[in-house]
């Protein structure tokens, strides 16, 4: 438990824990934002951890470099060997995390949602990391030669059917945890919901009813024909960049969105630490979790129940507050640290 005023640097501690995973951390910054800054330049950074698996200690590392012409580049490095991409991490650890911001997940756009999904499917699946960096890439070559009105049609073609391979892939990946996961969370937690998961998608769609080597020529036929369209909007409109993950209450089968914010908080948790436990599942070894703030806007009940239920879990969990009453029922079954001035210090956990 961390606990300490506002601003102390909780969250802090949490964002460098989330970038031994794939992806851009929990705040979603550049490389350089992460950084101090010396005279008006801002400096390399690096996070690194020794990793308990069920095969044994890895140590794993990654951080900001500057390379030439002062470009950043992340650096990821596994037992001391510099990997190819940060989507290596993903084969040694999981990590999911729960903070202030994701609380608008039901009711502002999907992309969120998404993230959520595919933090959960790295958690059984590491290869869904380097497909989703090959598709979005893919992607971004192709819009940029739309933009500038390429007329290389087989370039084209040879980008269109890289990215139906690994977006057929990805929904395919998607779709299957959905599935899995409308099973683990599907009975209540406590004072916690029940959830039914469904994802909405065209690719996810040709899926429930046809092979996906046939989906994939589908999709490269849709990219290939839609090119003007494309080019006219400014980006591909169809593709899993676009599919939503729909969640709804169990019980009253009203869509997350649609539901209280106290509801849709409980939907949140619950829908986060299923994730964690099928993750447990698959995988034999639970996934890092970080709670960021996570107590602030509970009842006593929920969150004691939450408390109880991470306790129970298992996993090492990362909880930050203002308010370090709020974690006396942990007392002596969990670390207690104090953050102040950029500094940690051990806290007395007697009860």
């Amino acid at each position: 438990m961390l606990t300490g005023a506002n601003g102390s640097g909780k969250t802090s501690v949490l964002e460098a824990l989330s970038y031994l995973s794939p992806g851009r951390g929990l705040r979603r910054v550049r490389l350089d934002e992460l950084s101090r800054w010396c005279d008006g330049e801002a400096v390399a950074w690096a996070v690194s951890a020794h990793v308990e698996t069920p095969n044994g200690t890895v140590e794993i590392g990654t951080g900001r470099a500057v390379g030439g012409g002062g470009r950043d580049r992340r650096v990821v490095r596994i037992d001391g060997v510099n990997q190819r991409s940060q989507t290596s991490l993903a084969e040694v650890l999981a990590v999911v995390w729960l903070t202030p911001d994701m609380d608008r997940l039901f009711i502002e756009g999907a992309s969120g949602r998404r993230r959520l999904l595919d933090r959960f499917v790295f958690g059984v699946d590491p290869g869904h990391a380097e497909r989703l960096h090959t598709y979005e890439r893919t992607m971004r070559e192709r819009a940029q030669l739309l933009r500038d009105a390429h007329t290389d049609a087989s370039w084209l073609a040879a980008l269109e059917e890289l990215m139906a391979a690994n977006g057929v892939a990805i929904a395919a990946a998607r779709r299957e945890i959905v599935l899995r996961l409308s099973t683990t969370c599907g009975e209540p937690a406590g004072p916690f919901p029940g959830l039914e998961l469904d994802i909405e998608g065209q690719v996810e769609g040709w899926l429930s009813s046809e092979p996906a080597l046939a989906c994939e020529e589908k999709l490269r036929g849709v990219l290939e024909n839609s090119r003007r369209a494309d080019s006219e909007a400014g980006f591909t409109t169809v593709g899993p960049h676009r599919s939503d993950l729909v969640v709804r209450h169990k019980r009253s089968g009203r869509l997350a969105q649609m539901c209280s914010t106290g509801e849709q908080k409980a939907l949140l948790i619950a829908l986060v630490l299923g994730g964690a436990r099928l993750q447990m599942a698959d995988r034999g070894a639970l996934p890092v979790i970080l709670l960021d703030e996570i107590t602030a806007h509970l009842d006593s009940r929920h969150r004691h129940a939450l408390l109880e239920l991470v306790s129970g879990m298992g996993a090492q969990s990362w909880l930050t507050g203002s308010d370090p009453t709020f974690f006396r029922a942990l007392a002596g079954r969990a670390q207690f640290f104090s953050v102040e001035n950029e500094m940690i210090t051990a806290e007395d956990q007697r009860p």
